[in-house]
């Protein structure tokens, strides 16, 4: 028997790995069943009891804008500066058309195209979980128990069964993840042809889905590669698990804090979830309002762009710089 084909059998007879997943469907089904109670088909009665309540709300906003019109005209003649605009008669402008006010009294609809990428980061961010609790205790639970000791006395190649070990890891969490999103699309499909829309779909928006589905698998495979390297560099799964905690209260709370502090510039560019979140969202756009003290209320503020292309580059180099370090140790230092 090859080592890969051993340690992808290892992997999953363990029952780690095993009752983690069994976890991570419960949890998965019970938001499937959560999203389709909380969504509602639009019938022709409760349309029209939607429009017949936004007619009555349109009429009392007409109202209001008129008071308003009224009340700014009155200080305008009496000079009093409240804030109106120059031409009261612009404050007609604000109101909402009443075609607008109907999606107000509707109940909520799973309209497929524009909720799928949403309710899909949910698969994403468990199974990244998944990946990086699995990924830890693989290498770790051997290190612990002295069962990578003893297989080096017959495999002495060090490098070639980290790799093996980490091969075995990845392509499993890609059978998983490819396996879990094969049926939560098609789920998530039924939910919406029940309870919402699904005539809104194009080819070109299938593609972007399975674009963002490409993209969550990298991200759980980076989850699997980081946990499995910090691992083997501590030779526990502690070392990746309070890697993950010492990221969230430094990487996150505590550089939030300094940079705040600082009054640095974009201070959610300093923080390392903002590029998860451009990595799962493709671009996250920064604001920086201070920017705008002193100018008046048309100004718009500067902005940074933080696409998922520089996200990635970053989380690439997270991962070769930790597994690169793990196989330097793992081939320098005594395994004993």
């Amino acid at each position: 028997m090859s080592l890969l084909h051993a340690e992808w059998r290892r992997l999953f007879k363990r029952r780690l790995t095993v009752w983690s997943l069994v976890l991570v469907l419960l949890v998965l089904g019970v938001t499937a069943v959560g999203i389709a109670f909380a969504h509602h088909k639009h019938s022709p009665a409760a349309l029209a009891k939607a429009e017949a309540r936004a007619a009555e709300e349109f009429e009392l906003q007409q109202e209001w804008i008129e008071r308003d019109i009224e009340q700014c005209e009155r200080d305008k003649a009496n000079g009093i500066d409240t804030g109106w605009p120059e031409n009261c008669g612009e404050i007609a402008m604000w109101a909402t058309p009443q075609e607008e006010m109907v999606e107000w009294f509707l109940p909520p609809t799973f309209e497929f195209r524009e909720r799928f990428p949403e309710v899909s980061m949910v698969v994403v961010g468990l199974l990244s979980m998944y990946a990086f609790v699995i990924g830890g205790s693989f290498i770790g639970a051997e290190w612990r128990s002295g069962g990578l000791m003893n297989l080096l006395l017959w495999r002495p190649r060090r490098l070639r069964v980290y790799g093996a070990k980490l091969v075995a890891l990845l392509g499993g969490l890609t059978a998983i993840y490819v396996a879990v999103s094969a049926v939560w699309t098609p789920a998530m499909w039924v939910v919406a042809m029940a309870r919402g829309v699904t005539d809104t779909m194009t080819t070109g928006a299938w593609q972007s889905f399975a674009l963002t589905g490409l993209r969550g698998l990298v991200l759980v495979l980076a989850a699997g590669a980081v946990s499995f390297g910090l691992a083997s560099i501590g030779r526990h799964i502690a070392a990746a698990l309070g890697s993950a905690v010492a990221a969230v209260v430094v990487g996150v709370v505590g550089v939030g804090i300094v940079v705040s502090l600082l009054q640095v510039k974009f201070p959610e560019a300093w923080v390392w979830t903002t590029y998860l979140e451009a990595w799962t969202d493709k671009v996250v756009v920064l604001q920086h309002w201070p920017s705008c003290e002193g100018v008046g209320a048309a100004c718009d503020p500067e902005t940074l762009e933080i696409t998922w292309q520089t996200a990635g580059a970053l989380m690439a180099g997270v991962v070769a710089l930790v597994t690169g370090a793990a196989m330097w140790l793992m081939r320098r230092r005594d395994i004993t």
